[in-house]
């Protein structure tokens, strides 16, 4: 059984984004939880839309936490803004299409290389 590596969870100063690393899973819900919909609040008060959450350094990420995202998603639209993931890696999308939260939860479309 490989060790989990600790959540990152980091605000990027100036933008609407909070990045997030590590191995996301139920160990880390609470922390998640905590970060992601304080970050939602801020930026709902402010109106800034989209609120951005960076998975780029994510190494890992479990049903559990991508259920977190959605609740956020959900919050988000409280507040009249739109939650978008940013840098999903194949292995977050795999897990996004295997638990079907990919209809709840928007990803930010890779750029094409010219």
């Amino acid at each position: 059984m490989r060790q989990s590596t600790p959540v990152l969870i980091e605000i990027v100063p100036g933008e609407p984004v909070l990045l997030l690393g590590g191995d996301l899973d139920v160990r880390s819900t609470g922390e998640l939880r905590a970060a992601v919909h304080d970050h939602i609040r801020r930026c709902g008060i402010d109106r800034v839309s989209p609120v951005i959450i960076d998975v780029s350094a994510v190494r890992s990420v479990d049903a559990t936490a991508l259920k977190v995202l959605a609740a956020a998603s959900r919050q988000a639209q409280q507040y009249g803004v739109r939650v978008v993931l940013r840098g999903a890696t194949p292995a977050v999308r795999r897990m996004l299409h295997l638990t079907h939260l990919i209809r709840l939860i928007e990803v930010e479309r890779e750029a094409v290389p010219a």
